[in-house]
C-alpha cells in the first residue's frame, strides 16, 4: 500500500515555522517579484507568492512591468533592487517574453538575493558540490520530502526525467551530492522503460500528462511527481496517479505534492538570505 507524500501538509509546517521565526524579528525580510507582461498563469503565481510571503510576516513588492519593455529597462529595474538594502531576495516570475534574453536577466541579480538559486554563480556552487547561497526552491522541496518522509537517498538509484535548469539538472547535482546513483533522462533517451524499471526513486517533470504509466514503474518504487498540466480535467501530474499507484511505495499527489512545497521553500530561501545579509552588516 502506497503511503502518500502529503507536501500541503509539510509545507505548512514550514511556513508556520518561518511565521513563529519572522513575528520575533524586528526587522522583517523583503522579497521583490517583477513580472513581465500579463500572462494570467505567472500572474496567479505571483498572487500565490506573495499572499504566502505576507501571511509569514514577510514585506513583500510586485514591480509589474510591460510586456514591450526593453531589455535595458528591465535590467536597470534589477540593478536597483540589487543596490536597495532592504530587499533581501529578488525573484524574476518566468517566462519572460520572447525578445528578451532570460540568462541575462537572471545573471543580473545579485547572487546573494537570487532567491530562486538561478545565476551562474550558485548554480556553479552546487553543480560543484559546494554550498550556494540558497539551492532552487523546486528541487529543494523534493529533498525535503524525501527527508521528511525518511526515505534513504543514499546509493539509490535515482532517474530524473526532464534537464530544465529549474528542476531537471539541479536535483540531479543535489542528489549525487548525497551519493545517490542518477541518470538523467530526456527526449532523446532511449530504453527509457528499462531505465525506469531499475530505478527506486522516480523523478518526473517532463510536462507531459500521463506519461508515465504502471508498465514504467516496478514494486516499491518512490514516485515524485513534479509535472503540472493543465487538461479538461483539472490539473494533473506527468505519472498516470491511479495506474502506478498500487506498485510505489511513495508517492506525490498532483495537486498537493511538490507544488506546495516550492513556495514554501521560496519562503525559507528568502528567510536564509535575510539571516545571511544580516550577518554581513558590520
Amino acid at each position: 500500500m502506497a503511503v502518500i507524500i502529503d507536501g500541503k501538509k509539510v509545507a505548512n509546517e514550514v511556513t508556520e515555522n518561518i511565521k513563529q521565526k519572522t513575528s520575533e524579528l524586528k526587522q522583517k525580510p523583503k522579497l521583490a517579484v517583477i513580472i513581465v507582461g500579463e500572462n494570467p498563469a505567472s500572474q496567479i503565481y505571483v498572487r500565490n507568492k506573495q499572499k504566502k510571503a505576507e501571511y509569514v510576516g514577510f514585506n513583500s513588492v510586485v514591480i509589474s512591468l510591460p510586456v514591450d519593455i526593453s531589455e535595458e529597462n528591465l535590467l536597470e529595474q534589477i540593478y536597483i533592487l540589487n543596490e536597495d538594502k532592504n530587499i533581501n531576495a529578488i525573484l524574476i516570475q518566468l517566462p519572460l517574453p520572447e525578445n528578451i534574453n532570460k540568462q541575462r536577466i537572471l545573471e543580473a541579480i545579485d547572487p546573494i538575493k537570487d532567491v530562486d538559486g538561478f545565476t551562474s554563480y550558485n548554480f556553479g556552487k552546487l553543480a560543484l558540490g559546494y554550498k550556494p547561497y540558497v539551492y532552487p526552491c523546486t528541487p529543494k522541496g523534493i529533498l525535503y520530502l524525501l527527508d521528511e518522509y525518511n526515505i534513504p537517498i543514499d546509493g539509490k538509484k535515482v532517474l530524473v526525467i526532464g534537464r530544465s535548469n529549474i528542476v531537471g539538472k539541479p536535483i540531479s547535482f543535489m542528489l549525487q551530492n548525497r551519493n545517490a546513483t542518477v541518470t538523467m533522462a530526456n527526449s532523446h533517451t532511449k530504453n527509457l522503460k528499462e531505465i525506469s524499471l531499475s530505478s527506486e526513486i522516480i523523478i518526473s517533470a517532463v510536462g507531459k500528462p500521463n506519461f508515465i504509466t504502471s508498465e514504467y514503474i516496478s514494486d516499491g518504487s518512490v514516485i515524485i511527481d513534479v509535472g503540472i498540466n493543465r487538461t479538461t480535467d483539472g490539473l494533473i501530474g506527468d505519472v498516470d496517479y491511479n495506474s502506478v499507484f498500487d506498485k510505489t511505495s511513495y508517492i506525490t499527489p498532483v495537486p498537493g505534492g511538490v507544488g506546495p512545497m516550492t513556495i514554501a521553500m521560496l519562503m525559507q530561501n528568502t528567510f536564509e538570505l535575510f539571516q545571511l545579509q544580516q550577518s554581513l552588516i558590520i
